[in-house]
């Protein structure tokens, strides 16, 4: 990528949402209205470019953007579209400055293309990165939040047009108990927008690459497709990750609780794993993979379920009964995986205290 970044074409979109599905390790929620609303927009002429973390001046101020709420709520309750552009705008004022690019929260699911949707309504850049590598299910997992950025102003905006600005708050754990509870007021479906970061923290802070890394997934599985290879292997073998289970789904319990979709799905082995039982505990996204009781991948890593014939990512708003997936663990970035970071996305917050993270190990990319 150029200095100068590249112009998204409507042709990107639908791979940017794939590999965004993908990489939202079930969370984020489902893309596809996302891509069309993105699509709309660039239809009527607006023009998004990529710029790397090194685009901007260090003075640069970045709008971080995304949904929040409940991804199996966003099957019914469609968001209207401007939702974050409202809720940047409304930061902005509060904060006394003017956003010159939007980033993303979480690369993974629709939150991939809310800076896209955001970028596109105020005439702005989006930065090649984010603030996850991956989705998790609360505000204040992100690098940026563990890394020093700070929680106030903040907003959030619903669909029918009302606007929350949170002035003066805390911490980070704060802004996620208000905002949350903010969200569960408006349909458990909103647009966030946090203060406003220098472009020199962002390239700090940030997990570089992540826009593209969505892209090239997400081409990887079309490719695929189109020349009838096994689209799980072809993901396997380009991402550096590896295969932990195949099976299929034979219950899942699933519950609104809290603004969060919680529950379990539990699979019976097939292929390789004839004979076998697996678990993945939810919470938006897949936290940890039990494998015949044995934890196998475990929250910051990544657990990517991929519909085992075409390799559609599945998240975890459409995992149901009698779907065979594949299941891929994939290494978190290392800004993930420091103790610090630990505190806020290892297995202990997500209330799993027996649990130690045992990283995963890169596995050889083969193009």
């Amino acid at each position: 990528m150029s200095d100068k970044g590249y112009l998204l074409k409507e042709s990107d979109l639908l791979p940017l949402s794939i590999g965004a599905a993908l990489l939202g390790t079930g969370g984020g929620g489902n893309p596809y209205v996302g891509m069309l609303r993105a699509r709309e927009l660039i239809r009527k002429g607006a023009e998004v470019r990529v710029l790397p973390l090194d685009a901007l001046p260090d003075d640069a101020w970045v709008g971080e953007v995304g949904g929040i709420g409940a991804p199996v709520v966003g099957v019914e309750k469609i968001e209207e579209g401007g939702e974050c552009y409202r809720a940047m705008r409304a930061v902005e004022e509060a904060a006394g400055v003017r956003i010159s690019a939007t980033i993303s929260a979480e690369i993974g699911g629709s939150n991939a293309l809310e800076p896209v949707i955001a970028a596109a309504y105020a005439g702005l850049p989006v930065i090649d990165g984010d603030g996850m590598g991956r989705a998790f299910p609360e505000v204040q997992m992100t690098t940026f939040f563990i890394y020093g950025a700070k929680a106030a102003p903040a907003a959030i905006a619903d669909e029918k047009g009302n606007v929350v600005v949170f002035k003066e708050v805390i911490d980070m754990f704060w802004l996620e108990t208000f905002a949350r509870g903010v969200s569960v007021n408006m349909g458990a479906a909103a647009g966030l927008a946090i203060a406003p970061m220098s472009m020199e923290f962002v390239r700090r802070a940030a997990i570089p690459g992540t826009v593209t890394q969505a892209l090239s997934i997400g081409h990887t599985v079309l490719d695929a497709r189109q020349k009838r290879q096994n689209v799980v292997e072809r993901v396997v073998a380009s991402t550096g990750g590896k295969l932990f289970f195949t099976g299929k789904v034979t219950d899942v319990r699933r519950e609104l609780v809290g603004g969060f979709a919680r529950g379990h799905a539990h699979l019976t082995g097939v292929g390789d794993w004839s004979g076998s039982e697996a678990r993945i505990a939810i919470q938006n996204e897949n936290l940890v993979l039990w494998v015949d009781e044995v934890p196998v991948i475990m929250v910051p890593d990544l657990i990517i379920n991929l519909e085992l014939d075409t390799g559609e990512p599945i998240t975890t708003e459409v995992l149901r009964y009698g779907q065979r997936i594949a299941v891929i663990g994939l290494p978190v970035h290392d800004l993930m995986k420091t103790p610090k970071a630990l505190e806020i996305v290892g297995p202990k917050a997500f209330g799993y205290p027996e649990l130690t993270f045992n990283p995963l190990q890169p596995q050889p990319v083969v193009a």
